[in-house]
């Protein structure tokens, strides 16, 4: 079943329908909070940037994959037992290298994109925090609303 954002009573009115229409038995998993948002993907990836451009020795890509990994997998651990379960089965006994490989394309394990707004923004926290620490200079978000206008 597709991912959906119910944010009006409209929104509600149509999932209750589109239920009604499903063959049973199903599952349905509901998940409070509102679904991260296109502005946060955003600075993700410009961060990610930002670490490749000034800590070369990853690409943003493997940027990408490190946070996850570090930062992203425990949010998702505490706070999503679905994921706990399977993550905790499958991933966890692997090696580094491979976890590492789990998070990038062309596997790229759902993480951040499984994450509510609230999450996302504590993983987002967490990054500012690591960039601190490293000493990486991070995009400011406000500069983001003005690029490409």
């Amino acid at each position: 079943m597709p991912s959906r954002s119910i944010e009006t009573e409209q929104d509600r009115e149509l999932l209750l329908i589109f239920l009604g229409r499903q063959k049973l038995p199903i599952t349905v998993e509901i998940t409070a909070g509102k679904h991260r948002s296109t502005q946060q993907n955003r600075l993700q990836r410009q961060w990610m940037n930002d670490f490749a451009s000034q800590l070369p020795e990853y690409t943003a890509e493997e940027w990408r994959g490190h946070c996850k990994l570090n930062f992203g997998v425990p949010i998702m651990r505490a706070e999503n037992d679905a994921f706990a379960k399977v993550y905790d089965s499958v991933i966890r006994p692997l090696p580094y290298e491979q976890k590492m490989a789990v998070m990038m394309v062309p596997i790229d394990l759902p993480v951040t994109s499984k994450m509510t707004v609230k999450q996302k923004t504590a993983y987002l926290e967490a990054i500012q925090k690591f960039a601190a620490e490293s000493g990486v200079q991070l995009t400011d978000p406000e500069a983001l609303k003005w690029k490409g206008q």
